[in-house]
């Protein structure tokens, strides 16, 4: 009896005896196929018996005949409405049936049930049918884990609408589900998130806070359609969200997402919600800078459609694999063999779609559900001419090479990122030989990045930088090599010696590039004395030395003359047997020299033939790449206001006399007799050898050490901020916070300064804690009867109050032993310098002069954003981001931005050249010429500092010998009422009050007057009040 007549008048009992005949015979020879639709009515029958027994046969036929799956899977929809049947014997053999129809199937073949399980889902649906079908849905995790994930864009939608369910059972089984939807989705940046995800679709007020952690994540991996469904949801409610807030922070998880979607068409399904709700945010939301961001979110969508609508799609189409299926069998296929060909055009396009195309997996999931249909043999000739058509269907063709001849010496594809910035994102890179590449992108898009990655063979799939030789040439001289002579920097380098060429070939080389004894660059001098384009041509020679197979070249032509420019140009084109890849803002050189160009856009590297010309035609867009104005970075400072007591920019703000200091450690001094002055004029740049002193000095002056001889003075009222070579011991407890929290928690004491140094000259010595105990005799005036009382006290604290009595000195408020006065008294500096407490007098100074610094504009969010702008860091990372996240170059930006948050009138700066990338460094150039404080740097960059400073503090072995117009600042007419003046202050509170303008400067004649006036008053030992005082000490006259 074939199955046909078995499966229509079937009993409890025969599902051995189906199973198997369908195992040797198939389900075309044994009637299986022809018989199934007796199986699925009579799965679905009122009849118990009849049911149960239909039930437990398609059980069995799940379990133990594979050759059977095409059809009997037919019976899971009988199985699902039979959930709410009257027999309990029904329903558990139903759910029974159906769980084993979901957990045999081919893993590959599960999307194939899809469409039975989700019509069983709308809310027409009675609750027990759904629930079986959400249950069914969640073992497909388990058995099908990846071919899940590939089908999450189907499933989420529909299991995210039963989540809102009201009835319980089924709100609980797809939460289940999507728990399980959630463990598939295959990207471990987002993983971490799911069961936060899963809570937000349920429970819409924990939407901000998701959100805000999703705003924090630093997204690598390629995001795919898996990740897409899950997380589309999320954002969606978040753009609905009231708060502007979450909106941005959805726009932003949306920009930073989609930028790393690879294939558009994985995104295409989605873009049709998303884009939506963004543009109608773009143009509703208050808050300019969010409706920026969420601008930006649009464009970046926009973009990705006009991918999408252009892109070849490579999926797998069930439409083209069945007809290859077809034709592959050669015949008309019956009714039978129809349906397993349909069954196998969906296992077939899953497999492409995983990229499973291997011809041993095809065999194996394919070839054998072909068993009663086709012989063995047959089965697999089939398959096997299906998979080779399919994997055509893959293939994406390239553009055509008209250079074929050429030696390809790379074809690599790999991502780079730079601290938790991705620069690349899975892109690909082919160099030939004897090509030059003009490499072009925006600020910070990873030109010199990339270049430096290839160069230390840290670019994935690159040729060792043995194999393709591969050199770096730029022109910065290292601190510690600036002595050497040309000849001597150029051989010690680590690869030239590796090469074992000896001096004479270099000097050969150098003459050729213009290095000669009676030449403007002579061999033998050091390169310290070298300009930027001698540098240059240095590093090129270095190269030449080298034989470089590929040559990296960031910004070859900078600083040199019309004349030297043409012989780079020559000498690259001259280079027919080796590669360049050419960074430059001269778009002549770009034009003449080079033979294609590659574009850093979108985290992608794309590669263009011909010159800058033809791929500005291209590309129009790519012409402000060369409008350097338009491209440079900014920075700018906030201006410091005036010093009370000083008319002049001239006026010395800081000195050093006669100072010597030696470390514990050393027997000889580190400095020898320094004497220095620093003003609102001085433009210094401090110079030297590694460990002559530089730094030292800068500490001594800055009173971070304390000199064994000579004094240093600071004038009471001036702000100083210095940034050390290593500033980023503050920061680093603080990395929890933005840098916007991060300023406002370090001002926010009235505008004291938290991390103001613990220096040892604020801290006291043993003889001076000795006289503070020591009583001390002060008189008292009483100021109606004039009666003098002289008493004997002893002051414990200065209590941080500060002002001036009539003869316009300093007095300073203290609380005395024994007294319960906490305030309200006050001491003259002079007599509490006799006691012991001048250092404390300059911590109060300090003080003072700090918050005076932030009366000018309050602690606001809006206030310091901006000023972190001014200073190089954009409000994204500024504002948004934790300090954790930022690079070592966003650090340095914040540890500026914050030095300057009180409007210094110096700023101290070591090594900047060291932290600081080229297009930083100019930014800061320029906000320092615009700068109206004094600034003090230690550098080796010749070039940055001859730019800015007419000043150089040469120090050689402790020895300090100053060049240029060292007088510069005392020459200076530019005085401080020629500056804009403040006539108005603004406190936190939004408190206006006035501001006294500054004195005018005293005319010749007034000076003669007033020198004759303080000289009588010195010869009969008159006190001089402190105008007096400083006009006399600056006229050497005390």
């Amino acid at each position: 009896m074939s199955l046909e007549s078995k499966l229509e008048n079937l009993s409890l009992g025969d599902e051995p005896s189906v199973v198997e005949a369908l195992k040797a015979d198939g389900a075309e020879k044994s009637g299986f196929a022809a018989g199934i639709g007796s199986l699925v009515a009579k799965a679905a029958s009122k009849d118990e018996a009849e049911a149960v027994a239909a039930l437990k046969t398609a059980q069995a036929v799940a379990e133990g005949a594979v050759e059977g799956e095409a059809f009997n899977k037919q019976v899971l929809s009988s199985c699902l409405e039979q959930a709410t049947h009257k027999s309990p014997n029904v329903r558990n053999a139903a759910k029974a049936t159906a769980l084993a129809i979901c957990k045999n199937i081919t893993p590959f073949a599960m999307k194939s049930l899809l469409p039975i399980i989700f019509a069983e889902l709308p809310v027409e649906k009675k609750w027990q049918i759904r629930v079986m079908a959400l249950e069914c849905l969640s073992v497909f995790k388990d058995i099908a884990p990846r071919q899940l994930g590939n089908a999450l864009p189907l499933v989420v939608p529909e299991v995210t609408a039963c989540m809102w369910d009201t009835k319980k059972q089924v709100k609980t089984a797809a939460t289940a589900a999507m728990r399980g939807a959630c463990e598939v989705i295959g990207n471990k940046d987002i993983e971490h998130m799911t069961e936060h995800i899963v809570k937000a679709i349920t429970k819409p007020k924990e939407v901000p806070e998701i959100m805000h952690q999703m705003a924090g994540v630093t997204f690598v991996q390629s995001v795919q359609s898996p990740a897409l469904a899950m997380v589309v949801p999320l954002l969606l409610r978040g753009l609905r969200e009231k708060q502007t807030a979450t909106k941005r922070q959805s726009a932003v998880i949306i920009n930073n997402m989609s930028k790393l979607v690879d294939d558009p068409l994985d995104a295409a399904p989605f873009l049709p919600l998303l884009l939506p709700a963004l543009e109608t945010n773009a143009s509703s939301i208050a808050d300019p800078e969010a409706r920026e961001v969420t601008e930006n979110a649009v464009g970046q969508l926009q973009r990705l459609k006009g991918l999408a609508d252009k892109a070849i799609s490579v999926r797998g189409d069930t439409g083209k694999v069945s007809a290859e299926f077809t034709k592959a069998v050669g015949s008309e296929p019956s009714q039978a063999m129809q349906g397993m060909i349909e069954h196998c055009s969906v296992i077939g396009t899953t497999m492409m779609d995983l990229h499973f195309m291997d011809e041993l997996q095809w065999k194996k999931f394919i070839a054998s559900q072909f068993k009663g249909f086709l012989d063995g043999n047959k089965a697999e000739e089939v398959t096997e001419a299906v998979r080779v058509e399919c994997e055509k269907m893959l293939e994406i063709p390239e553009e055509e090479d008209e250079d074929d001849d050429a030696e390809e010496l790379c074809n690599c594809q790999f991502t780079l990122a730079y601290g938790t910035k991705i620069l690349l994102h899975n892109t690909k890179m082919k160099l030939k030989r004897g090509k030059n590449y003009g490499l072009l992108g925006g600020n910070d898009s990873g030109k010199t990045t990339l270049m430096r990655a290839i160069s230390n063979n840290q670019v994935e799939g690159f040729p060792d930088t043995e194999s393709v030789r591969t050199v770096f040439v730029e022109a910065d001289i290292q601190g510690e090599q600036s002595h050497l002579s040309c000849i001597d920097y150029v051989f010690v380098d680590e690869k030239i010696q590796a090469l074992n060429i000896d001096k004479e070939e270099v000097r050969k080389v150098l003459a050729t590039v213009g290095f000669t004894a009676d030449g403007k660059a002579k061999p033998d001098h050091a390169v310290s004395t070298l300009s930027g384009g001698w540098r240059m041509k240095l590093a090129l020679a270095r190269a030449m030395l080298q034989k470089a197979d590929i040559l990296l070249l960031d910004e070859p032509t900078n600083h040199l003359d019309v004349i030297n420019v043409a012989w780079v140009k020559n000498y690259l084109n001259s280079l027919t047997e080796v590669t360049a890849i050419i960074v430059s803002h001269d778009s002549g050189l770009l034009n003449d020299c080079c033979t294609n160009m590659l574009q850093i856009e979108n985290l992608k590297l794309h590669s263009f033939k011909g010159n800058l010309d033809e791929f500005v035609k291209l590309k129009p867009s790519a012409r402000a790449y060369f409008s350097f104005t338009e491209s440079k970075l900014k920075f700018k400072f906030p201006q410091p206001g005036p010093i009370e007591g000083v008319k002049s920019k001239g006026k010395a703000l800081m000195k050093m006399s006669k100072c010597t200091f030696t470390y514990p450690c050393n027997e000889t001094p580190t400095l020898y007799d320094i004497s220095v002055q620093v003003s609102l004029s001085s433009r210094v740049a401090c110079v030297g050898e590694n460990g002559a002193g530089k730094s030292t000095m800068i500490k001594l002056l800055v009173g971070e050490i304390e000199p064994q001889t000579g004094d240093v003075w600071k004038h009471p009222n001036a702000r100083i901020a210095y940034v050390a070579q290593h500033a980023f011991h503050h920061i680093e407890s603080h990395l929890n916070k933005t840098p916007n929290e991060y300023i406002r928690w370090r001002y926010a004491n009235n505008g004291e300064d938290k991390e103001s140094l613990v220096k040892v000259t604020m801290q006291f010595s043993d003889a001076e804690l000795k006289t503070q105990k020591t009583p001390f005799e002060i008189q008292f005036v009483d100021d109606e009867s004039g009666k003098i009382t002289k008493v004997k006290k002893v002051v414990t604290e200065l209590c941080g109050g500060r002002k001036t009595n009539k003869s316009k000195d300093y007095e300073y408020e203290v609380k005395y032993a024994g007294s319960t006065v906490d305030s309200g008294e006050y001491l003259p500096a002079k007599t509490l310098k006799k006691m012991g407490w001048e250092k404390a007098m300059k911590a109060v100074d300090l003080k003072i002069a700090q918050r005076s610094g932030l009366y000018v504009r309050p602690l606001s969010t809006k206030n310091v954003e901006k000023h972190l702008e001014d200073c190089g860091l954009s409000r994204e990372f500024g504002t948004h981001y934790r300090m954790s996240a930022l690079s070592g170059g966003q650090k340095v930006k914040v540890v500026l931005a914050a030095s300057m948050w009180n409007q210094p009138h110096i700023l101290i700066l070591d090594e900047p050249t060291n932290y600081l990338d080229r297009e930083s460094l100019g930014a800061l150039a320029g906000a320092i010429e615009t700068f109206d404080g004094g600034v003090v740097m230690i550098t080796h960059n010749n070039e940055f500092c001859s730019k800015l400073c007419p000043e150089t503090w040469v120090m050689d072995a402790g020895h300090l010998e100053t060049k240029g117009d060292a007088d510069w600042m005392l020459k200076q007419d530019e005085k401080i009422e020629d500056q804009q003046q403040i006539t108005e202050m603004t406190d936190a509170a939004g408190n206006v009050s006035k501001v006294k303008g500054q004195k005018k400067k005293l005319s010749k004649k007034e000076e003669k007057q007033l020198t004759k006036r303080i000289k009588k008053k010195l010869k009969e030992g008159i006190e001089l009040d402190t105008d007096e005082e400083e006009f006399a000490i600056e006229k050497d006259l005390i």
